[in-house]
């Protein structure tokens, strides 16, 4: 099963690859970018897989660029939460 299949395990997923990210030096703005890039690859390219990933999904097709940043941060966050847990 992919980890797009469950939210629990993709909130997990992210947070391994931010925790790699930090430990290679990288910094929060760039983070935050390469979060709004893969924000946009999956909302263009990856139907998703369950609830939570259709409502951000469908949020993402109606936000402009500045919220869709908001959206990338806000994820960024979620999952920095998630992993310092």
């Amino acid at each position: 099963m992919s980890v797009l299949h469950n939210w629990d395990e993709w909130k997990n997923f992210l947070g391994d690859r931010l925790n790699q990210a930090k430990d290679a030096g990288l910094d929060q703005n760039v983070i935050t970018d390469l979060a709004y890039q893969i924000g946009d690859y999956l909302a263009n390219q990856v139907d998703p897989k369950n609830e939570q990933e259709r409502v951000l999904s469908d949020l993402w097709s109606v936000a402009d660029e500045q919220e869709q940043q908001a959206i990338a941060n806000i994820m960024v966050k979620l999952v920095q939460n998630n992993s310092s847990k």
